[in-house]
């Protein structure tokens, strides 16, 4: 998907939702557990079908799906699968926040845009351009590169300072030069609202994939107060406020009553804009 597609998606459904589809076995309605064969997939089947009119991406967190086993693996496969055929202008995130050396990343980016069709990957810069790249060598794909994520401990390493600078800033500093904003974004967190000015200074062009609103408490409205662009630029996830909006069997309309908030809340913030 290129980030002209994108765009005229989020302008259509009046919406730059992401949903988050991090799927605990250990959290779904127990009869609803007790009655499938494939519980994840068919969780997610139900999910898929109340929302995605609402969003415009999906972002599956593959640990949820791994430590399942096989099976696991088996049940994101046939959700990124299901996504395609009911929803094929919808944006799939394989939140997998790969990054290894180079010919190791290569095999990554195989398994997910070539074996598995997800559109983007997350993935960890620490080792360098060359356990970026390989994400970048496939056309109408993306890299999701972390920069300033929403947990406590991004304080440890990413606000620390070199050459005067944040190391988030000096991250998006070198990797913008490894891509374009057409094949990179940035993970953003919603809990570090007030940093979106100062990061808008270094990447005023990139789409950034936004956590940490609902759940997380980050707010929506100072998101794109700080981070929205001409054309829209921003994917802003929530996961545990609405997959798990309901823990009876009512899961899935609990769900869309929930996207339906966010959405309605962002057909605002694009209309405030001009970019409904």
């Amino acid at each position: 998907m290129t980030k002209r597609e994108l765009f005229e998606n989020i302008k259509r459904k009046k919406s730059f939702l992401c949903i988050g589809l991090d799927i605990d076995v250990q959290k779904l309605p127990r009869n609803f557990v007790k009655n499938t064969a494939d519980p994840i997939f068919d969780y997610n089947k139900q999910i898929i079908d109340a929302t995605h009119q609402l969003c415009v991406a999906y972002k599956p967190n593959t640990a949820f799906y791994e430590s399942m086993g096989a099976a696991g693996w088996e049940a994101l496969e046939k959700t990124v699968d299901y996504i395609k055929q009911t929803a094929p202008d919808v944006f799939v995130i394989a939140d997998a926040k790969r990054g290894d050396i180079g010919n190791t990343s290569d095999m990554y980016a195989r398994a997910f845009f070539s074996g598995m069709n997800c559109d983007a990957v997350t993935v960890a810069p620490y080792m360098g351009e060359d356990s970026v790249s390989p994400f970048l060598a496939y056309e109408k794909k993306w890299a999701i590169i972390l920069a300033l994520t929403s947990n406590k401990g991004a304080y440890d390493f990413q606000t620390e300072k070199i050459n005067d600078e944040n190391l988030f800033e000096t991250v998006l500093r070198k990797t913008q030069k490894w891509g374009t904003d057409n094949n990179t974004m940035y993970v953003v967190g919603a809990t570090k609202a007030e940093m979106l000015t100062k990061i808008r200074e270094i990447v005023p062009h990139h789409f950034l994939l936004v956590p940490g609103v609902g759940a997380q408490g980050g707010s929506l409205q100072d998101v794109a107060k700080h981070g929205i662009t001409k054309e829209c630029g921003l994917l802003v996830n929530a996961s545990r406020s609405i997959i798990y909006a309901s823990s009876n069997d009512d899961f899935a309309d609990a769900a869309k009553a929930e996207a339906k908030k966010m959405q309605a809340e962002m057909e605002a913030i694009l209309n405030k804009y001009q970019l409904a």
